[in-house]
């Protein structure tokens, strides 16, 4: 069975044999434009249930080749900065959702059916800007879309705490990975690349603190004046250093 055909047929035995047992991967793609701050989550037909976007391994593919293949599909973005940043493995994380979500397909799961099994999730990150995704449902959802990650609603198993887990790495490696993001333009200001940062830390900076900090990464270069009327008040603009 193709590929593409296995995503059309969650109930057929090939399905399951063409996945590696007992592993998923889940998604947390966050989303940042105009300094706000959003993650993409998946609604269920016919229930209130909400999920990260997440997919199965073929037992031919390569995890890392898995999860930009499931971010693709969810996003229709390529070539992003993507990340795994934990494994999931808590022995009671598996609940009752997955059977409540099948049934509300019209499915009638066994009560050995592979998806209702315990699996170890490999958890991966991305940030992007959502003006530019292009959020898409699978034939198990009902809608997929962007939230504030302020009120994220009721999470299927243990998908909150991916969420909470993702932000904290994100927050702890911003400095590290920023670049990777591509989220800025080749060139911009102090007072753009601060407000990214305060929307992703969700603190605030004293422009001169945050000015010093950002030089004392050295990950910046000056290149122009932001032309913006008088001379005296006109930011300089900034790019990221190529070696960096």
């Amino acid at each position: 069975m193709k590929k593409k055909e296995l995503k059309k047929d969650w109930e057929s035995s090939d399905f399951e044999k063409a996945y590696l047992p007992g592993l998923a991967i889940d998604s947390v793609i966050f989303g940042f434009h105009d300094n706000k701050m959003m993650v993409l989550l998946l609604q269920y037909k016919n229930t209130n249930i909400f999920a990260l976007p997440g997919g199965f391994i073929f037992k031919e593919e390569d995890v890392n080749q898995a999860a930009k293949r499931i971010l693709q599909d969810r996003t229709s973005l390529t070539n992003i900065y993507l990340e795994q940043f934990y494994l999931f493995g808590e022995s009671n994380r598996q609940d009752d959702s997955m059977e409540t979500i099948m049934k509300a397909r019209g499915m009638k799961p066994t009560k050995n059916h592979f998806l209702l099994n315990r699996f170890v999730s490999i958890g991966y990150y991305a940030l992007v800007d959502y003006t530019k995704a292009i959020p898409t449902k699978d034939q198990m959802s009902d809608d997929c879309g962007w939230y504030d990650i302020k009120k994220i609603p009721p999470m299927i198993q243990d998908h909150k705490k991916m969420i909470h887990k993702a932000l904290e790495t994100l927050r702890e490696n911003l400095d590290k990975k920023l670049i990777g993001f591509k989220l800025l333009e080749e060139r911009f200001t102090m007072g753009e690349l601060q407000k990214l940062y305060e929307t992703i830390l969700g603190i605030k900076y004293r422009r001169t603190s945050f000015q010093r900090k950002i030089i004392n990464l050295n990950i910046l270069k000056q290149v122009d004046v932001k032309k913006t009327g008088a001379a005296n008040k006109a930011p300089y603009l900034y790019t990221f250093k190529k070696e960096k």
